[in-house]
């Protein structure tokens, strides 16, 4: 497709997928602040602080594709955006420089949000332990923080797998079709599923009646 329509889709997809890591660190802050500051959670949580911080983590997340999209604008001639491309992003952004850029940007992000979810995580853990009453509601935020950090690594394959698909592809050109395919499930589609389903399980309610369709799923 000409890169000039390629560039919204890739913008978008980079803009959600730098989003999830730090939608986590938003609700470990969440459960942190719940169990540690239960009697100021109400005034600390609030609906407008919450769009706030939507808006940050939006405009966060969309300053990386922004910027790649700027100094593909300054360094590309104009008729690189009428030419057909495969829509990948190390096609459409391929000067070097943004390569480094967003290596740098993910070094930073990630040690952020990996501070951030192993602080609430020690803080909620040593609440548990001096608490003497609520210790369900603190070992499922515990549990909560824990299941962050799987989700983390999971966003994680989004900057790893993407190194992994060009070397790949010099290897087995013949199949560059069916790796960047592999790449998509990988990095967009597995993590997206999992999450959802994982946190669905845990809801008792949910689970009772997931058990139940497969139960009776498996004597028809």
């Amino acid at each position: 497709i000409p890169a000039s329509a390629c560039c919204p889709l890739i913008m978008t997809a980079v803009t959600t997928t730098r989003s999830t890591p730090l939608i986590l660190a938003g609700m470990a802050l969440e459960r942190y602040i719940s169990i540690c500051f239960p009697l100021h959670y109400s005034h600390i949580c609030t609906v407008t602080r919450t769009m706030w911080i939507i808006g940050v983590i939006f405009l966060l997340s969309f300053t990386p594709p922004l910027t790649d999209l700027f100094i593909t604008v300054a360094k590309e001639p104009p008729r690189f955006f009428h030419a057909s491309i495969f829509c990948d992003h190390s096609l459409l952004f391929r000067d070097r420089s943004i390569y480094y850029k967003n290596c740098v940007f993910d070094i930073v992000y990630f040690s952020f949000v990996f501070l951030t979810l192993l602080y609430t995580y020690c803080k909620i853990m040593l609440t548990a332990r001096a608490a003497s009453t609520d210790l369900v509601s603190a070992k499922k935020a515990r549990n909560t923080v824990l299941l962050h950090g799987v989700q983390l690594l999971l966003c994680m394959l989004a900057f790893v797998v993407p190194s992994m698909q060009a070397p790949l592809i010099q290897l087995f050109p013949m199949y560059s079709l069916e790796i960047r395919y592999v790449n998509f499930l990988l990095v967009y589609i597995i993590p997206r599923f999992l999450s959802p389903m994982i946190y669905g399980f845990r809801d008792e309610k949910f689970r009772k009646y997931w058990l139940r369709y497969f139960v009776s799923k498996a004597h028809k």
